[in-house]
C-alpha cells in the first residue's frame, strides 16, 4: 500500500512539474532579444486588441525588421483606468522619495500631481524624474481623461511632430473641430478616431410604443412614452457616457441662449431620461447589446458601438432592426486618443506604436471593412479616422459605412470648454446624487406625472421635479466642495453628496404626492 502511495505522490509532483518545466522555455521564447514589447492599458474590446496586434506587427516587421508584441492590460472602463495609473504614479513616487531618503507625508500625494504647485519642490522633482508605472501607452478614453492625465505630469512629449510632419499638414489631421482638441499641441496626446455620440434604438420596440415615431433628438428620449424602455450607462463607471450627457447638458445652454439656463434645462432634461431607464449599465458598451436583443427601445450610445450592434443585427436577422442616428440640432464630434506615459520602460517601441495608429496603415485599419485592401483581417471596427484624406473619394468605397461623415455631420454643433468643461467631474456626481441614487424615487415621481396627464397638468408637482441642489452660478463653489483637501475631508465630501441625494429624494416624494393630487 505503502510502495502505491509513493508511486502516486511521485507521479503527481511529475504531472505538477511539467508546466514550470516549460514555462520557462516559454517565458524566454516571449521576452527574448528578438522581440521588442510595448506595454498598451486600455478598455478595447478583444476584436480590437487582436487586429492591432496583427496589423502592428505587420508595419513593425517591415519598418524595423523585429517582431512586436503588445502587452495589453485591461483594468477595466476609462475610469477604472485613470484611478489605477492615478494610484500606481502615487505608490511610485513615494518609492522614489523613500529611496532617496526624504520622509513621506500625506500631503505630498497631492502636491505632486497637481499643476498649480508648478513651484513646490515636491511638483518640480517629480516632472524632472523618469518615474515610471511599467506602462508604456494609454489608449482610448476620450480627451478629457487624456488631458488630465498630462496635467497631472503623467504623459510626456510623443514626439510625432518631429517625426511626422506630414501627418499633420493641412487636409491631414486637424488640431480642433467643433471646440475639441484632436491632439494636444505639446504632444501629450493624438486623437487616433472620432466619436460622435447620439441615439441607439431597437425598430420593433419603438414600434409597439403609444407613439411609434423613431427618437430624433436628444430630448425625445425624455418624452414619457419612452418610461421604463430605456437602457443608460452609469457616468461614475464610464467616461464616454459622461461625455455624452456632458454634450445634452451643452446642446441645452446653447438652445437656451445663455448657460445658466441651460444647465438647469440640461439636468432636469437627464432626470427624465434617467427616470425612463429600466436599466443602468456600468459600461456604453452594453447599451447596444440591450437594444439590439430587444430588452430595451433606446439609449444614448457611441457611434462606433450603434454602427457594430446595426451590423450585427442585419447580419442575424437579414436586415437592421436596430439603427444609430446622430440627433437633429447636432452632436460634438470628439477624439479618442493615445499617449505615451511618463517612464514609459519601452519607448521607442511605444512611439512606434503611436506612429503606427496614425499612419496611413493604422487609419485604413480602424476605418476600412474587414477584407478590404488595408482593412483589418476578420473583423470590422467601425471607428472613424481622424484623417480627413479617408473621407475623399478613392477610399470612399473600402469605408465601413460610406456616406458617414463626422467632420460634416459635428459641424453645427460647437463644443464650449468654458461651460463645462471644468464641471466634466461636478456633472458625474450631481447625476449620481440627483438621478443614481435615488433612481427609484425619481421614477416613481415621473410615472405619477405621466399618470396625471404629463407635465403641462400638473405644474407644482414638476416645480419639485425640477429643482436642483445649485444654480450654475454657484457651480465653481459646488464643485470646490466635493475637492479633499486639508480643509475639506472625505467624510465632508460625503456629507454634500448625501445631502444632495436626500433633497433630491424628498423632492421626488413630494412630486409624487402632488401629481396624484392632480395639481
Amino acid at each position: 500500500m505503502w510502495r502505491r502511495l509513493l508511486i502516486c505522490l511521485v507521479l503527481l509532483g511529475t504531472l505538477l512539474a511539467v508546466p514550470f518545466y516549460f514555462q520557462e522555455e516559454v517565458v524566454e521564447k516571449i521576452f527574448s532579444d528578438d522581440v521588442d514589447t510595448v506595454v498598451v492599458i486600455c478598455a478595447h474590446n478583444k476584436t480590437i486588441r487582436d487586429e492591432y496586434e496583427q496589423a502592428f506587427g505587420k508595419w513593425y516587421k517591415e519598418k524595423y525588421g523585429r517582431d512586436v508584441r503588445i502587452d495589453f492590460r485591461t483594468p477595466g472602463g476609462t475610469s477604472d483606468i485613470t484611478r489605477y495609473i492615478d494610484d500606481r504614479f502615487h505608490a511610485e513616487f513615494r518609492y522614489f522619495l523613500e529611496k532617496e531618503n526624504i520622509p513621506w507625508k500625506a500631503e505630498y500625494g497631492d502636491i505632486f500631481s497637481d499643476r498649480r504647485q508648478k513651484d513646490h519642490w515636491i511638483r518640480k522633482k517629480f516632472l524632472n524624474s523618469d518615474i515610471g508605472i511599467g506602462i508604456d501607452v494609454f489608449a482610448g478614453g476620450g480627451t478629457f481623461e487624456h488631458s488630465r492625465m498630462a496635467q497631472k505630469g503623467y504623459a510626456v512629449d510623443g514626439k510625432v511632430a518631429e517625426r511626422h510632419p506630414e501627418y499633420f499638414a493641412e487636409g491631414a489631421i486637424p488640431a480642433e473641430f467643433g471646440g475639441d482638441r484632436i491632439y494636444d499641441k505639446n504632444g501629450y496626446y493624438y486623437g487616433v478616431v472620432l466619436s460622435t455620440f447620439g441615439i441607439f434604438y431597437n425598430k420593433d420596440r419603438v414600434a409597439e410604443l403609444s407613439d411609434p415615431r423613431p427618437p430624433e433628438r436628444w430630448s425625445d428620449l425624455s418624452e414619457g412614452r419612452f418610461f421604463n424602455t430605456l437602457v443608460v450607462a452609469d457616468p461614475t463607471k464610464s467616461g464616454s457616457a459622461n461625455k455624452c450627457y456632458e454634450i445634452i447638458v451643452q446642446q441645452c445652454m446653447a438652445q437656451a441662449g445663455n448657460p445658466a439656463d441651460g444647465w438647469r434645462d440640461g439636468l432636469n432634461m437627464l432626470k427624465k431620461i434617467f427616470a425612463n431607464a429600466r436599466t443602468i449599465t456600468d459600461s456604453a458598451s452594453k447599451v447596444v447589446g440591450d437594444i439590439g436583443s430587444g430588452n430595451a427601445a433606446a439609449g444614448t450610445a457611441i457611434d462606433t458601438y450603434g454602427f457594430t450592434e446595426e451590423l450585427w443585427s442585419a447580419h442575424r436577422f437579414g436586415d437592421a432592426r436596430s439603427a444609430y442616428v446622430m440627433p437633429k440640432g447636432g452632436t460634438a464630434v470628439g477624439a479618442d486618443p493615445v499617449q505615451i506615459l511618463r517612464g514609459a520602460p519601452n519607448r521607442k517601441t511605444a512611439e512606434a506604436f503611436v506612429d503606427f495608429l496614425l499612419s496611413m496603415e493604422g487609419q485604413k485599419l480602424h476605418a476600412f471593412r474587414a477584407g478590404t485592401p488595408g482593412g483589418p483581417e476578420k473583423t470590422t471596427l467601425h471607428r472613424a479616422p481622424v484623417r480627413q484624406e479617408l473621407y475623399l473619394p478613392p477610399h470612399q468605397k473600402n469605408l465601413f459605412k460610406s456616406d458617414y461623415r463626422p467632420y460634416e455631420s459635428g459641424a453645427d454643433f460647437h463644443y464650449r470648454p468654458q461651460w463645462t468643461g471644468r464641471y466634466y467631474t461636478l456633472l458625474r456626481q450631481v447625476i449620481k446624487a440627483l438621478m443614481l441614487d435615488p433612481h427609484v424615487e425619481l421614477q416613481r415621481a415621473w410615472s405619477a406625472i405621466i399618470a396625471a396627464g404629463g407635465p403641462e397638468k400638473v405644474p407644482q408637482a414638476m416645480a419639485e421635479f425640477n429643482k436642483i441642489p445649485f444654480v450654475y452660478a454657484d457651480a465653481a463653489k459646488a464643485a470646490a466642495s466635493l475637492q479633499i483637501s486639508k480643509e475639506n475631508s472625505a467624510s465632508q465630501v460625503a456629507s454634500v453628496l448625501r445631502r444632495w441625494s436626500e433633497d433630491a429624494r424628498n423632492c421626488y416624494l413630494r412630486a409624487e404626492e402632488l401629481a396624484k393630487e392632480g395639481k
